[in-house]
């Protein structure tokens, strides 16, 4: 039987973050070849967390600095590792390289975490973009991209990251392989019409810094001149772990309407006429986005929002960069039903050109099997991966392991 051992930075929370339902896509293609699915992690489990028993997964909590782990995956020699998020590698991946160094370690990128930090720190200095050199400079782009260098090969999301790291970074793209959403993607219709939708939405956890930002934008600039010209209409904010700066904005008197966690995200998106996204900084692709077009539903959002998303097709909505720019894209999709639907039928292209869960389950399928074939050819190639794998995995390991030991010491 073959086993696959995800290393989970959290436990998956597939109705709260587009990284949680992410990670069960990646484990559903696994459970479709046939593998045995382990997922472990170090973190603790939250009202949201999957319920892995129910879809024949089994659990695994781990411990950081612990050789507990090496016994563990001794055990279950696993044929492929996949680490979810460079710092599961980084804590665990010189684990997985001693104990069962023949298995395929996976790196699942979800977004490019040093490109999120460094658009975090240029909207703060009133930059769009950090250069080169800003995102060259910071620590955590060095420590991803020693990640992806040491594994086998990254999973990555979103186009334009894949071609950053390509055109910027210099990786070899057989490292690299472009997997975004996997969806189930159809040429249905059957959606609530035009006629029969009202209000705006926007969706986002709370915890994710770009969404905040997008909820008090809109709050402070953008609503109140679409709610000027359309008097009678609402926006309904939903996300779980929504800060008080944004709850305590909740106004029915305005229409600003906020909800919290949404449990059905698609019958939300099919209740509502136009969702909003005016995200300013991030990296990625945004789950919400996809949701809206899976649900008909078309999206205002900026160029951050939609980056990576289209390929050369056109939006499924409008792309905004500023404040005017946004409300009266929203106004023109929300009263204009030829846009709006022509809107949906962009989106429905795009889900169906890219995000086609059949296409890119063959192309995982078969980049894994020819690595399988011939592991040690495609390590020997990559040189500066094994490099990294001696010299940066070894500073990890003594380090974890001077604090195992100190542990053992206070525990006696």
């Amino acid at each position: 039987m073959k086993n696959v051992l995800f290393i989970g930075f959290v436990w998956p929370e597939p109705t709260t973050t587009a990284a949680g339902g992410r990670i069960l896509q990646l484990i559903n293609f696994f459970k479709k070849q046939n593998y045995t699915v382990t997922f472990a992690s170090t973190a603790a489990k939250s009202l949201y967390s999957v319920d892995f028993s129910s879809l024949g997964v089994l659990e695994q909590e781990i411990k950081l600095n612990s050789d507990s782990f090496n016994s563990f995956i001794a055990k279950l020699n696993p044929d492929i590792v996949v680490f979810d998020r460079f710092l599961t590698e980084e804590q665990f991946g010189w684990r997985v390289a001693q104990v069962v160094p023949n298995a395929l370690r996976i790196l699942d990128t979800e977004d490019l975490h040093f490109l999120r930090k460094a658009r975090e720190e240029a909207f703060k200095k009133g930059k769009l973009q950090p250069n080169e050199e800003a995102l060259k400079e910071l620590e955590i782009t060095k420590r991803e991209i020693a990640s992806i260098y040491r594994c086998d090969f990254s999973l990555i999301i979103s186009m334009f990251e894949e071609q950053l790291l390509i055109n910027t970074f210099k990786i070899d793209s057989s490292l690299l392989l472009h997997i975004p959403f996997m969806l189930n993607t159809s040429t249905s219709t059957n959606f609530p019409l035009f006629k029969n939708r009202k209000d705006f939405v926007c969706i986002g956890n709370g915890k994710h810094k770009p969404n905040v930002d997008a909820a008090l934008w809109l709050h402070k600039e953008i609503w109140p001149l679409i709610r000027k010209e359309l008097p009678e209409v609402n926006l309904h904010i939903y996300g779980a772990y929504l800060p008080q700066q944004i709850t305590e904005k909740h106004n029915p008197k305005t229409g600003f309407l906020v909800h919290g966690w949404g449990k059905d995200v698609d019958q939300i998106m099919q209740q509502t006429k136009v969702n909003l996204a005016p995200l300013r900084f991030g990296a990625g692709i945004k789950g919400k986005l996809i949701d809206a077009m899976r649900n008909g539903t078309p999206s205002v959002t900026t160029q951050i929002g939609a980056e990576g998303m289209q390929g050369i097709l056109p939006w499924g909505g409008d792309i905004s960069t500023t404040v005017n720019s946004f409300v009266a894209s929203a106004i023109s999709l929300y009263t204009n039903e030829t846009k709006w639907l022509q809107a949906q039928k962009n989106g429905k292209q795009i889900l169906n050109t890219y995000y086609a869960k059949s296409k890119l389950e063959d192309k995982l399928s078969n980049k894994i099997s020819t690595l399988q074939k011939d592991i040690k050819k495609h390590r020997n190639a990559n040189f500066i991966g094994s490099l990294l794998q001696h010299h940066s995995m070894m500073s990890t390991k003594y380090l974890s392991k001077w604090i195992a030991e100190k542990e053992k010491k206070n525990e006696a």
